[in-house]
């Protein structure tokens, strides 16, 4: 199962990063369609902050696993756009949950 968790300033609610491991299993490596969801919509996101705002996000990647801190001062309107593009992920990672949820999980942690 991938498990995916977003980490939450509490009084903020501004989203300070995200952490997704695990594999799917929904299929064979490569014609796993819940894999390739999952990745494409969390690297995707990391790649747009980057290409459409300039905002390079701490990012590890390994096999199975992909941790993400959001840098703690942005200017405005940059920090705002940003979390906009996060959210919308957390929007599309929910839909793929609700279609694969034996495969994928999303927690939100406040912190």
């Amino acid at each position: 199962m991938i498990r995916v968790r977003v980490d939450r300033e509490r009084l903020t609610n501004r989203i300070t990063g995200f952490r997704v491991e695990g594999h799917a299993l929904f299929a064979e490596s490569g014609k796993d369609i819940v894999c390739a969801g999952v990745s494409a919509v969390t690297v995707g996101t990391v790649n747009a902050a980057e290409a459409l705002l300039g905002v390079e996000l701490s990012a590890n990647m390994e096999s199975g696993l992909l941790d993400v801190t959001v840098p703690d001062e942005l200017p405005e309107p940059k920090s705002t756009s940003l979390q906009l593009q996060l959210e919308s992920m957390i929007v599309m990672l929910q839909t793929i949950e609700q279609s694969y949820g034996k495969h994928i999980r999303l927690k939100q942690n406040y912190e």
